[in-house]
């Protein structure tokens, strides 16, 4: 990997600096750099819309649910079909999957490749109309079978065989922020020119934390070890002061947050919709990815009970509860739930 140093008060574009990190592994194929390359245009023709989506009249619904039975915006139908056309025809995947759909076959009349693509190609989409910050998370995996089309088992992999993920955020200004497994890089669209920035270099989380994200609107439903969780993340403590809450109610921008300031972010089981009895975040196109990255800046990330790194998906859509961020607050969460809870929180 490249030092650093060496990025330090210059201009360096997302191109330049992938190229930089291929050039640290001689074996490479540049095959996983395209890739980030075509998630790095995709979230350019994303952003195009997202910053003009009520004069496109893209705001709203598109009148159909997805596999979850949840409601599609229409921003998220133009960002699913955005990624899978920048990814269809390169080569270089074997299969897709997304949380708007099932497994997503590469065209019969294109050739595949070695990698796998996940995604959930717009993030709380529900957030649309009031025009808050909304984002793209991604996986890619190594297939692991070895010819022909890919299938199901390529994709349900635990998130600690990734070989890359990230996020992009669309808020203030567009940011794209990713890990090839050598440290997290952000990268922040500068509209006049067209391209992504490096901003935010060897992302790492700060050893004092100040926030906890959670919707304390469900925390009459939560365990008993979740509730006195949340009352401890309140408290001055040996290991910090009390957490101030912050919430948005948009994944990416809540994890954001607390990566570049230190925090928590959880979503945990709770007793309020049986239809959701493991949680409401799905492990391969959010928890995955995002534990992947938040490893990489020195975090963690649990269902309860387990490394997410570790939790094997069991269907394509599976869900599980999400506790994220400074590694000694989800060591707390575990300990909280061992503590109080009897019952194992579900994965």
């Amino acid at each position: 990997m490249a030092d650093m140093q060496e990025y330090h008060g210059k201009l360096v574009t997302i191109e330049r600096f992938i190229l930089d990190q291929q050039q640290a592994h001689p074996a490479a194929t540049g095959t996983l750099t395209n890739i980030l390359y075509d998630m790095a245009l995709a979230a350019k023709i994303i952003t195009s819309k997202t910053t003009r989506a009520g004069l496109a009249e893209i705001l709203g619904s598109a009148g159909e649910e997805n596999v979850q039975g949840e409601e599609v915006q229409k921003l998220d139908v133009f960002a699913q079909r955005t990624i899978f056309r920048l990814n269809d025809h390169t080569g270089r995947l074997a299969v897709m999957a997304s949380e708007e759909e099932e497994i997503i076959p590469i065209p019969s009349r294109f050739s595949v490749g070695p990698y796998v693509l996940v995604f959930d190609p717009l993030d709380g989409s529900s957030n649309i109309d009031m025009n808050v910050s909304i984002g793209t998370i991604f996986g890619i995996y190594r297939r692991k079978t070895t010819s022909g089309p890919g299938t199901l088992q390529d994709v349900l992999q635990p998130a600690r065989n990734l070989v890359a993920a990230g996020y992009i955020l669309y808020g203030a200004s567009t940011m794209m922020v990713y890990s090839t497994g050598n440290g997290v890089h952000g990268f922040t669209l500068d509209p006049a020119i067209g391209e992504f920035l490096l901003s935010h270099p060897n992302i790492k989380l700060p050893a004092r934390p100040k926030y906890y994200s959670t919707n304390q609107g469900y925390q009459p439903f939560w365990t008993p070890g979740v509730q006195a969780y949340t009352d401890w993340l309140q408290r001055d403590t040996p290991e910090k002061k009390g957490l101030s809450l912050r919430y948005i109610g948009s994944l990416v921008a809540d994890f954001h947050r607390n990566l570049l300031s230190g925090g928590v972010f959880y979503y945990p089981a709770d007793n309020k919709d049986p239809k959701k009895p493991g949680g409401k975040l799905r492990l391969v196109y959010e928890a995955g990815p995002l534990a992947f990255l938040i490893d990489q800046a020195g975090g963690s990330a649990s269902d309860g009970t387990q490394a997410i790194l570790d939790v094997e998906p069991a269907r394509l859509h599976m869900r599980v509860p999400l506790f994220i961020g400074n590694r000694i607050l989800v060591e707390q969460a575990e300990s909280f739930i061992r503590r109080y809870d009897q019952v194992t929180v579900a994965a």
